[in-house]
């Protein structure tokens, strides 16, 4: 078969001409693949936090429904995008064929890999649903997919089992933008501290901002604040409600000795909570919106209207070296490992 666009966008169906991310529909034929594709046997999605929740409280829990909902949407649009949110997830799969023009690649069939590109851009084709586990967005299948030439994967690690690298590698772009964003000395805050994405956020500003820095986190369920007491996660603790600023910042600034933050990281799954990032943030600070329930037009609007002049990152889930990073947090902090065991696998 011939090349394809080493974007993808050969699989676009409609509308013609853009790229995959933002295409209604995609191409899933998976009887023959382009020379410079990869075809992958999938064996579980990892859904987006802010899609899953979106898409089970549409459902109103119900798994069935939920399992129609899920697959209606791989019919229509030959991937998993979620319409409301417009997020994805990731894969992790064996491999199955490897395109002739990518031959030169450390990869072979068989290699069992983790995606780390969004399912909103990835053709999809789900065979079968075995298993939906509401509880850590994951869903068991029997599938395939494709990965084109620009996207990128990672091969799962003998060290650290399958179930568990999905679940980190699933978020594997906060904790490594955190590192590079956060500095010794400064004070960072947290919003959704107690999800996958804040605790391993959480863990590597610790390590960052060093003896003089300050990390505070705020959780919205009592359980999460006791998990991140324990495992000494943060300095400090606020139990509230991300969707309402004001009162969010008043308890944020009382954490922080009155201060503002050098940096606000938003890793929550709901949406409205914008200005509750952009508030407790110093001017000429930092926010990185890692949340996809993020509306970057209220983010733009909402700075502008309280007269913050503040950087705001837009919470892309590749950065060099992630899931590197994020994989050795499992392994050097014995704890962190145990309880990403315990909750996510």
């Amino acid at each position: 078969m011939a090349l394809g666009c080493k974007y993808g966008s050969h699989r676009v169906t409609e509308p013609l001409g853009v790229l995959p991310q933002p295409a209604l529909c995609l191409n899933n034929d998976m009887s023959q693949i382009y020379e410079n594709e990869i075809l992958v046997d999938v064996k579980a999605l990892n859904i987006d936090s802010a899609s899953f929740t979106q898409l089970e409280e549409a459902t109103g829990g119900d798994l069935k429904k939920l399992e129609a909902e899920i697959l209606g949407i791989v019919s229509r649009r030959g991937k998993m995008q979620n319409p409301v949110t417009g997020s994805g997830g990731m894969f992790i799969g064996t491999v199955a064929e490897v395109g002739s023009a990518l031959a030169d690649r450390d990869l072979k069939v068989g290699d069992r890999i983790a995606s780390l590109v969004s399912l909103s851009l990835t053709p999809l084709k789900i065979n079968k649903i075995n298993s939906i586990r509401p509880e850590i967005d994951r869903v068991e299948i029997d599938g395939q997919a494709i990965l084109f030439e620009s996207g990128i994967y990672a091969k799962l690690p003998a060290d650290i089992d399958e179930g568990l690298a999905l679940a980190a590698l699933d978020v594997a772009g906060a904790p490594a933008q955190a590192a590079k964003l956060v500095k010794p000395g400064q004070s960072v805050l947290i919003l959704g501290a107690g999800g996958k994405s804040g605790i391993l956020v959480a863990y590597e500003a610790m390590k960052r901002v060093g003896p003089t820095g300050r990390v505070v986190g705020n959780v919205y369920l009592p359980e999460d604040e006791i998990v991140l007491k324990k495992l000494k996660l943060c300095h400090e603790v606020i139990k509230e409600d991300a969707s309402k600023p004001i009162v969010l910042l008043h308890k944020a600034l009382a954490a922080n000795l009155g201060n503002e933050y050098d940096v606000v990281i938003n890793c929550v799954n709901v949406p409205n909570t914008e200005m509750s990032t952009i508030l407790p943030c110093r001017q000429e600070g930092t926010v990185y919106f890692f949340s996809m329930a993020t509306h970057f037009g209220k983010a733009a609007l909402g700075a502008e209207g309280v007269g913050k002049d503040i950087t705001m990152i837009i919470g892309n889930g590749f950065t060099k070296d992630h899931a590197e990073i994020t994989l050795w947090e499992l392994r050097e902090n014995k704890n962190l490992r145990e309880l990403f065991e315990e909750k996510y696998v």
